[in-house]
């Protein structure tokens, strides 16, 4: 309709004489558009200007403010890095500690079986031969006792021909005791 309306002002202007309306229109309308765009220009020239005079002051604020939003996200991640930290410490400790009870169960059960089949073989355990040892420790001791007995007094001769009267009781007096001193010393023999 605008188009049908222009077209019918320029046919009345050419037939006049005078400018159209269209035309009128469009050198006001170019008009303003290049005054804006002039004004345009001019206040980004302005803002420009602008910058470059404070654009060191912006840059040290804004680095400013880099720097403090950096040590709040370093001290919020080194927080959490530290529960992080805390929570594996302790998930590590648990692990650890229940690994070190079923190694102990597990070695117990071992230690058990092993025994056990041990005692099958008749191999005698370290109770056994602790024992053993005590026993020949103390028939040691009565054996070093006995043969360490204070000597009889030198005799005078009157006593020696007694003596010599009487050899074989004192060959029998003697078998008796070494054939003691065999008896405590020698183990007794393990029945299966």
């Amino acid at each position: 309709m605008v188009k049908k309306l222009q077209k019918l002002a320029d046919k009345q202007s050419a037939a006049t004489g005078t400018p159209s309306v269209a035309q009128l229109f469009d050198s006001q309308f170019a008009s303003s558009v290049k005054d804006s765009a002039q004004q345009i220009w001019q206040a980004g020239l302005g803002a420009f200007a602008k910058a470059q005079g404070e654009g060191g002051k912006v840059f040290e604020s804004l680095v400013k403010e880099g720097v403090s939003i950096q040590r709040k996200t370093q001290a919020a991640a080194e927080e959490k890095l530290g529960e992080v930290s805390n929570r594996m410490t302790k998930l590590s400790d648990d692990v650890q500690a229940r690994a070190g009870q079923q190694w102990d169960k597990l070695e117990s059960i071992f230690e058990e079986r092993v025994a056990k089949a041990l005692g099958k073989l008749g191999v005698p355990s370290s109770k056994d031969i602790d024992a053993l040892i005590h026993r020949i420790d103390a028939l040691s001791a009565n054996v070093a006792r006995l043969s360490k007995a204070p000597a009889a007094p030198k005799a005078t001769p009157a006593k020696t021909a007694a003596k010599a009267a009487k050899p074989s009781a004192s060959r029998k007096a003697a078998a008796k005791t070494s054939s003691a001193k065999r008896a405590v010393a020698a183990p007794r023999k393990r029945t299966a």
